[in-house]
């Protein structure tokens, strides 16, 4: 399984999540010297707006929003949902609520002073070369691109390491409005056919076409709409294996090519719930299928099983009884499995395949004291990436776990791609940092040759800004790790504006990467705050669980306490103070807003959970059960009830302002979640500072919408929190 690492696909290459998207913002400011002449200004900006707006429509803007009588009543404890009514994504009332909402989102945020200077430097920052992660097949290299000053990424061949780029699939004349997008999720080991899915607007799913390189033509086969894990080609073109996932739950099919898709054979999946995923992945020998079953999130258990492809042999177990996480990939007859059984930080075993027996594994890389962030086979050899002290860090290991060497990476940062072949020598890698912008590197095994491959022109000093790590204590006395990133010769004044992002839960690694709009933050003489809460990865499956299922107040304290430190330690004031988070990061926003509203002065809340109490019940909520827990459980319920934003908004409140973004095209998080939050708050607030819903028709998790809708997307943002903080573009 070769899955290109672009933005509309999901990292699954490492096999360490099947559908994991973490949205990132930045913002931009002026520097400190003029904050008090321009206070009035921008805040009065904001407010004219509004009143403006609110003239218009003849009332409040915007409108107070009905409520309804229901009451739920969960293990005995009653629960309101006065908004209830808003879950219903298409009625026309809703429909018209959300016009409304996004009338007056729109009047106060896009008349705002400055909008011109901030898109124009994103564009500056943004409208560059981008590259996906290439996949080699023989002398050819496939990879997915956006030109400088194009709006969606094409597909492309370049035949050799020098050769000229070859357009294979350009979507632009797809849909007039650019938000059809494609990207890459296979190619054939002869190189002949191009599997890539389309994709409409933020969608997760796809409907899955496949090209004919020679002829620039699409094969007839076309798999239905669905959310694809993997796709492998049989060697010789006859077939390719499958994971999705759709209403009728996980399968693993095989598609013999020329065929009619609803007559592909399905190998796994009859008996697992909508709340299981299954991957797959074929050997490079053609021997062998890997299946990986996730228990939703994989967060607590994943289990291995295998399928010999010589003959009609049934598919087999590797692990299948175990509390714990386990991937693998297999070449040659072995299972090369990584897993946290036993040890936190991850280990590594073969497995011979005839004795696949527990008790005949072998260890071959002990764990260490650093976590795994992802784990391949490449050139004969075993490629482990690790995570220290929240920077990436590249190892070779022979197959037998023999140490043999370490990819010299440029300098401290993250690997965010990777891409690679059992048989090949060459490693591809995705390497960035703060203040590096996203550079492709190819490492040759042999000659131990590192060089960059795809290097985007981006106009960014790197030397000109700091990259500090700092330590501080949470709650409950646990240190934290937190990244600050400045320009160089700032002066702790106590009212530098602070931008505070951060994400924990899912296992996920907030590692240094770059954001054209933490560059232009910076620029402008603020500081970039992005700590490592509990419920990441970052120091490996103990740091993760203890911001999980009962453990989850553990993030929130850890963010307050990054807050706390900032602002004790003289580098900001609450006044001074904007966070943003999305999805996972959502819901952690909306925690801070209802559990330290006087600590925060603006709030972007992108693509949220909000609704804890309901999550389960809609799109792909089932699969966090086990990171969150339901409330469909009495124990789990308590602990739940007691931090779900949306059931702790309290009326007559003054709250922060908070731009709340979502959209239709949201088919992951559910975007009710950020309707009924925003009524709510709405309703609540007893403050004089807004709370807005901006809602888009097309915006959804996976990327895939047209640059130019991105940078609107972040200019929205910043011209909001500009406008707050008393602030203006540079």
């Amino acid at each position: 399984m070769n899955v290109q690492q672009d933005p509309a696909v999901p990292a699954r290459r490492n096999r360490f999540a099947f559908a994991l998207r973490c949205v990132r913002f930045g913002f931009n400011i002026l520097i400190v010297a003029i904050f008090a002449a321009i206070v009035c200004f921008s805040s009065c900006s904001l407010a004219s707006a509004q009143d403006s707006q609110n003239k218009q429509g003849g009332g409040k803007c915007p409108a107070a929003t009905r409520k309804d009588s229901v009451v739920d009543v969960l293990h005995g404890v009653s629960i309101p949902d006065p908004y209830r009514w808003l879950e219903d994504q298409d009625s026309a009332e809703t429909r018209a609520w959300l016009d409304a909402e996004n009338g007056c989102a729109e009047a106060a945020i896009r008349s705002l002073p400055g909008r011109a200077q901030i898109t124009k430097r994103l564009s500056e920052l943004e409208k560059t070369d981008s590259f996906g992660t290439p996949l080699q097949r023989n002398e050819d290299y496939f990879f997915s691109k956006r030109p400088a000053g194009q709006d969606l990424y094409i597909i492309y061949r370049r035949h050799g390491l020098d050769g000229a780029d070859e357009v294979l699939i350009d979507p632009t004349g797809m849909s007039p409005d650019h938000t059809t997008s494609v990207a890459l999720f296979g190619v054939s080991d002869d190189g002949s056919i191009v599997a890539y899915g389309i994709r409409g607007g933020g969608k997760d799913e796809v409907t899955m076409h496949f090209l004919d390189v020679k002829t620039r033509r699409d094969l007839p086969d076309v798999l239905p709409l669905s959310d694809y894990y993997s796709m492998d080609f049989e060697h010789d073109n006859h077939g390719i294996y499958y994971g999705r996932h759709d209403d009728n739950g996980p399968q693993a099919m095989h598609h013999v090519m020329g065929t009619d898709p609803k007559t592909d054979v399905e190998i796994m999946g009859k008996g697992y719930g909508p709340e299981v995923g299954i991957s797959t992945q074929l050997s490079r020998d053609g021997r062998d299928l890997s299946l990986v079953v996730a228990y939703g999130t994989a967060s607590k258990r994943a289990d291995l099983y295998f399928k010999h492809l010589e003959g009609d042999s049934p598919v087999q177990s590797i692990v299948n009884d175990t509390e714990s996480v386990f991937f693998d990939q297999i070449e040659d007859g072995k299972a090369i499995v990584w897993t946290n059984w036993k040890a936190p930080k991850w280990h590594i075993y073969s497995v011979d395949l005839k004795h696949p027996a527990r008790d005949q594994w072998k260890e071959i890389v002990p764990e260490s004291d650093a976590s795994f962030e992802s784990v391949a086979l490449v050139g004969g050899k075993i490629y482990v990436q690790y995570v220290r002290n929240v920077v990436s860090q590249g190892k070779i290991f022979d197959i037998d776990g023999k140490p043999a060497g370490e990819i010299p990476l440029p300098s401290l940062g993250a690997i965010t791609g990777f891409s690679g072949l059992w048989e090949s020598p060459e490693v591809f890698l995705n390497f960035e940092s703060f203040n590096i912008p996203v550079s492709i590197y190819r490492y040759d095994l042999r000659g131990r040759d590192f060089k960059a491959w795809a290097s985007p022109k981006v106009p960014i000093d790197p030397s000109a800004y700091t990259v500090e790590q700092v330590w501080y204590e949470s709650k409950d006395k646990t240190r934290v790790p937190m990244f600050l990133f400045y320009k160089k010769g700032l002066v702790k004044n106590g009212v530098t504006p602070v931008l505070l992002t951060a994400y924990g839960g899912f296992n996920v690694n907030l590692t240094p990467g770059f954001s054209p709009t933490a560059v232009e933050w910076a620029d402008a003489g603020g500081i970039f705050a992005q700590p490592n809460l509990r419920g990441g990865g970052e120091f490996g499956e103990a740091w993760h669980h203890a911001g999980m299922m009962e453990n989850k107040q553990n993030v929130f304290d850890d963010f307050i306490g990054a807050a706390e430190w900032l602002i004790a330690n003289h580098y900001t004031s609450s006044s001074k103070l904007a966070i943003q988070g999305s999805s996972n990061g959502g819901l952690l926003m909306g925690a801070m807003v209802t559990q330290r509203p006087d600590l925060f002065r603006a709030v972007v809340c992108g693509y949220p959970l909000l609704d804890m109490l309901r999550y389960q019940k809609f799109m792909k909520g089932s699969f966090w059960v086990p990171e969150y827990g339901s409330a469909d459980d009495a124990e789990q319920f308590k602990y739940i009830l007691k931090y779900s934003p949306y059931q702790n908004v309290k009326d007559g409140t003054a709250y922060p302002a908070v731009l709340f973004i979502t959209g239709d095209g949201d088919t992951r998080v559910a975007p009710l979640h950020a309707r009924k939050m925003a009524a709510r708050m709405q309703a609540a607030n007893n403050g004089p500072h807004p709370i807005l819903l901006l809602y888009d028709t097309k915006s959804g998790h996976s990327g895939g919408r047209p640059l130019l809708k991105q940078i609107e997307e972040q200019t929205d943002s910043l011209a909001f929190v500009f406008s707050q903080l008393g602030v203006g573009a540079k």
